[in-house]
């Protein structure tokens, strides 16, 4: 039986009062614009008589894309994607479409439906093609931005290299450092290209800072989660990933310092999509991308400013994780060189699919007995707190645990996310009020943030 919030579902009919309004009258043009756009740059290196397919293609999946904006500025029905590809995951889209009227049109859809269905029909129109079948539109953008970061890496890089050198911490040691390298990881969400489309260089550094205090994470559950952590030996620890680029980089530096300094875990497995998803979102072809472009000297650009010392600091830390990758200490839940378009079976369909996680145990019980072997389950970023919370309107103060509905108590949960839709939950008494007063959108920036813990109790 769907698991039903009892209070109403983000959607563009809640007008300018939701971010769920923003999104489809501005948001999804401009990222479909953004496809339309890089599709017309590479066209311009179609010249050659050998290429005319491949450009007479290309224009075609413009044209279906204009079309495709057109219908969401003009509050159109939503049509069935057709059948042309992995996943296998069309005829639900397709029946939600049949059975649920709410579910049809643009402005009147739950926002996590329609946002879902937008990026698998976008995938539908390349995978439907000849010479663009696994065409990524959003990789070009998803390196740029990781390019603007290097300050951030290098600053990392040194971090770990000082630890290492220095050798296993002491027990008193261990309790600052997890708590140092999970600030790390959760600030690293805050750089989201599926939420923030207008991002200057200056915009992302400003992001990517862990230099916040601790009154800008509105719900924190760090406590619980280190009683928990600091109890394991040599356990298993998963990741369900959100952002490729930055984000990528500081969850695997907590994996790497889990891995390398702490005693807790021996084993961590990663969470990819299996298609372009929410602009940024990791897939198999990512996550290899990440190691090989940190390994290569020349990627970041010579005006970052890099020197020699952190150049040798990133080597040495990046090699490790290869290291570990070909040992299988880090693995992705999928084959790492799994190519966009062939199956991953369902534990890493589910995540493309528009269901809230309250239905992963009666749909994906496949996924849920893998997810329950791990010790904790660190669900990133923004879209994956959304449909942990089923993407409801919830009071402020409902408890995390009840908007799980029957996930909870199943697995051991930790959701690290920095603030940028409208569900917020498990806030104490009094504490939107003060944040509204500090910051009306204080839901969308990406400035504040909630640590959310739940046990496994089942």
């Amino acid at each position: 039986m769907v698991f039903k919030p009892p209070f109403p579902l983000s959607s563009a009919s809640q007008k300018e009062e939701s971010f769920a309004y923003e999104s489809t009258v501005k948001r999804w043009p401009q990222i479909l614009t953004s496809c339309i756009d890089e599709l017309a740059r590479l066209n311009g290196d179609l010249l050659a008589k050998e290429d005319e397919l491949k450009l007479k293609e290309s224009k075609q999946i413009i044209q279906d894309i204009a079309g495709f904006i057109y219908e969401i500025r003009h509050d159109r029905t939503l049509t069935p994607i057709p059948d042309v590809g992995l996943p296998k995951d069309v005829a639900i889209y397709n029946s939600i479409l049949e059975t649920d009227p709410d579910q049809t049109k643009w402005f009147t859809a739950s926002w996590l439906f329609a946002e879902c269905y937008l990026y698998r029909r976008l995938r539908a129109l390349f995978a439907a093609s000849t010479y663009w079948k696994t065409f990524d539109p959003f990789l070009s953008q998803k390196m740029n931005t990781f390019k603007s970061s290097a300050k951030g890496v290098v600053a990392l890089a040194l971090s770990m290299q000082a630890l290492v050198e220095r050798g296993k911490p002491k027990e008193e040691e261990l309790h600052a450092e997890w708590t140092k390298f999970i600030e790390v990881c959760l600030w690293g969400n805050a750089t989201d290209l599926s939420l923030l489309t207008q991002l200057t260089h200056e915009d992302i550094q400003k992001l990517q800072s862990t230099e916040r205090g601790s009154e800008f994470i509105l719900k924190n559950d760090l406590k619980q989660v280190w009683d928990r952590v600091s109890q394991l030996k040599g356990e298993r620890i998963d990741f369900v990933l959100d952002n490729s680029g930055f984000e990528l980089f500081t969850d695997l530096v907590l994996a790497d310092w889990l891995l390398t300094l702490s005693p807790f875990c021996s084993e961590i497995v990663l969470h990819p999509k299996l298609i372009p998803w929410f602009v940024s979102d990791v897939t198999p072809h990512d996550f290899t991308l990440t190691l090989s472009s940190l390994l290569d000297p020349d990627f970041f650009p010579p005006d970052a400013g890099i020197t020699d010392e952190e150049k040798l600091a990133l080597k040495g830390m990046v090699e490790r994780w290869a290291r570990y990758v070909e040992e299988g200490k880090i693995r992705l839940s999928v084959d790492k060189s799994l190519v966009m378009g062939e199956t991953g079976g369902e534990e890493a369909e589910f995540w493309t699919s528009p269901y809230a996680f309250s239905e992963l145990p009666s749909l994906a019980p496949t996924l849920l007995a893998e997810l329950q072997k791990s010790s904790l389950v660190i669900f990133k970023g923004d879209l994956n707190y959304r449909k942990l919370t089923s993407d409801a309107h919830w009071p402020t103060t409902t408890p995390f645990e009840t908007t799980l509905g029957p996930l909870a108590g199943e697995i051991e949960i930790l959701s690290l996310r920095t603030c940028k839709a409208d569900v917020c939950v498990g806030l104490g008494e009094g504490v939107e009020e003060w944040v509204e007063k500090r910051e009306k959108n204080w839901r969308v920036s990406g400035k504040y943030a909630v640590v959310s813990y739940s046990p496994r109790t089942k």
